[in-house]
C-alpha cells in the first residue's frame, strides 16, 4: 500500500480502516512489486449483532428467578468443545468477564487474567479457543516482541518504520501472551508499566534515521491481556519460601507489582495431581475423533452463537446501581483498613476499586443487564477476594477457596443451593463493612 502523507498522518497505528486504491507496479531496478496507490481512508467500526440466539433467549428466561443463574449456567456450559461442561467454572467466568469487557474507548473499563496453572496444556487450550470469539483476539508468537518496535523501513527509504506488534493489534480485543514466566525481566517491566498506564512509549533515534533530533512516538494500548503461570515450572526455578499465609500461593517467580497489574489472578479447580476423569475422557475421545460433539450443549450453543452473544453483550451500556456503588465502596474501603501491614499501610493496590467497578459490569453485561445490581457486586467482589487471597492470604472476610462455584452445578436444585450460599456471602459482606467500614451506610433486607 502506498499512502499519500496526508492520508498516512489521519491513520494511528491499532485502528480498523476501509481503504480505496487503485492497483499500480512499482518497478526497483530488476524488480517489479504490485502495490495499490491509496486514494481514500474510512475509520471503520463493526457494530455488534443486534441479537442473541433463540437458545440463548430461552435459557435466560429459564433462569430470570434469579439474578446469578444465567452466567453460573452461562460458564458452566462455555467451551464444551474444549473442555467437559461443569469444569474449570471459575476460569471459564473469568474468561467470559473479559470478554464482554473489551472496547475501543479510551479509559475503558480493562479486564486482564493471570491464570496460575499445573495442567498448562488444558489451561492453553480454553484460553486459545475463547480468544477466537473475538474479531481482534492475537495470540502473541514468543520469538516476535509484544510492543510497538522501531525498525528500518524495508523498501529502502531509510526512514524509521514502527511495527505495531501483537498488543497494538488486539486493539478492543484480546492479547494473549501464553507464559509468562518465560519472559525476561525487561518484557516483564514493560508489560508491567504498559498494564498501569495503558500506553508505550516508542524510541526513534535520530542520528540512525537521518534526523538532528530523536523523536518518542507514545502509542496507546487498548487490549486486554491474558497469560498463564506454570506452577511447576516455577517451583523447580527457585525455593520457596515458608512463610505463607493461609490461602496465599507462591508466585514469586514473577515480580509482585505485575502479579498486581493483572486484574484477576485465578488458580485453577483441577491441579495435574488429580485431574478429574471427565476431563480425562475428554482428552481421549478428543485425540480419537477431533470433529466430534461430545455433548448435547455443543450442539445447542455453537461457537458461533458464542461469537454473536459476546459481541452483543459487550456493547451494552450499563451503569452502576446506587446500591452496588455503595457496597463496592464499602468493600473497598473496609479491605484497606484490614489488609495492611506495619510499613507499607494498606496492601490493596489502588487498582482495586477499578477492578471491581469492571467486574460488577462486565457481570451485568454478561447477564444481558443495563443495570449493574448488587448481585454483580457480590460476584464481583468474591472473584477479587479470592484473587487477593491467593496473593497475600486471606482477611477477615474469609472466603472459601472458589467462593464462586463452590460445589458442582448438575440441575434445579444444586441452582438453588448455590443461590443461598451466595446470600448467605452477600450477608457475611454486609457484616464485614458494618465492622471495618462503619462510616458507609448499606441498605440491608432488615431495615
Amino acid at each position: 500500500l502506498l499512502f499519500p502523507d496526508e492520508l498516512a498522518n489521519k491513520m494511528t497505528i491499532g485502528n480498523h480502516y476501509r481503504i480505496i486504491g487503485i492497483p499500480a507496479c512499482v518497478q526497483n531496478g530488476l524488480q517489479a512489486t504490485a502495490c495499490i496507490e491509496v486514494s481514500s481512508v474510512q475509520l471503520y467500526k463493526p457494530n455488534g449483532p443486534s441479537f442473541v440466539s433463540d437458545n440463548f433467549k430461552y435459557l435466560l428466561s429459564l433462569t430470570s428467578s434469579s439474578c446469578w443463574r444465567f452466567t453460573a449456567v452461562l460458564a458452566n456450559i462455555f467451551a464444551s468443545q474444549v473442555v467437559p461442561p461443569g469444569t474449570y467454572n471459575t476460569l471459564k467466568l473469568a474468561i467470559l468477564l473479559s470478554l464482554v469487557q473489551t472496547c475501543e474507548k479510551e479509559n475503558a473499563d480493562y479486564l486482564d487474567l493471570l491464570v496460575v496453572a499445573s495442567d498448562t496444556l488444558v489451561i492453553d487450550r480454553l484460553l486459545n479457543y475463547s480468544l477466537c470469539l473475538l474479531p481482534r483476539g492475537i495470540r502473541h508468537p514468543p520469538s516476535s516482541e509484544i510492543f510497538p518496535s522501531v525498525s528500518k523501513d524495508k523498501h529502502g527509504t531509510g526512514s524509521a518504520s514502527i511495527q505495531a506488534c501483537s498488543a497494538v493489534l488486539a486493539k478492543g480485543g484480546i492479547c494473549y501472551i501464553g507464559d509468562l514466566s518465560s519472559y525476561k525481566k525487561d518484557k516483564l517491566e514493560l508489560l508491567q508499566s504498559v498494564l498501569e498506564s495503558r500506553t508505550t512509549t516508542v524510541f526513534i533515534p535520530g542520528k540512525k534515521y537521518g534526523e538532528e533530533a530523536d523523536h518518542q512516538v507514545t502509542v496507546s494500548v487498548q487490549t486486554n491481556f491474558w497469560s498463564f503461570v506454570d506452577v511447576d515450572s516455577s517451583s523447580k526455578k527457585h525455593i520457596q519460601k515458608e512463610n505463607f499465609l493461609i490461602g496465599q500461593m507462591d508466585v514469586s517467580l514473577i515480580p509482585v507489582n505485575l502479579v498486581d497489574g493483572f486484574g484477576l489472578l485465578i488458580y485453577n479447580e483441577f491441579p495435574s495431581c488429580r485431574l478429574s476423569s471427565p476431563v480425562v475422557h475428554h482428552i481421549l475421545k478428543k485425540a480419537i475423533n477431533p470433529e466430534a460433539m461430545l455433548y448435547k450443549v455443543s450442539q445447542q450453543f455453537r461457537t458461533q452463537d458464542y461469537e454473536e452473544f459476546i459481541l452483543f453483550a459487550r456493547n451494552l451500556h450499563v451503569e452502576l446501581s446506587s446500591e452496588a456503588e455503595s457496597l463496592i465502596q464499602g468493600y473497598y474501603l473496609a479491605s484497606r483498613r484490614v489488609r495492611r501491614d506495619s510499613i507499607h499501610g494498606s496492601t490493596l493496590s489502588a487498582s482495586a476499586l477499578k477492578i471491581l467497578i469492571s467486574l460488577s459490569k462486565a457481570h451485568a453485561k454478561l447477564s444481558l443487564r443495563q443495570t449493574v445490581l448488587e448481585e454483580d457486586a457480590v460476584i464481583a467482589i468474591l472473584l477479587l477476594e479470592s484473587s487477593l487471597t491467593l496473593k497475600q492470604g486471606t482477611s477477615a472476610l474469609c472466603v472459601a477457596p472458589n467462593p464462586v462455584f463452590p460445589f458442582d452445578l448438575s440441575d434445579e436444585n444444586s441452582l438453588q443451593q448455590r443461590d443461598i450460599y451466595l446470600m448467605q456471602c452477600h450477608h457475611q459482606l454486609l457484616k464485614f463493612i458494618a465492622a471495618y467500614s462503619p462510616g458507609i451506610h448499606i441498605n440491608t433486607n432488615e431495615e
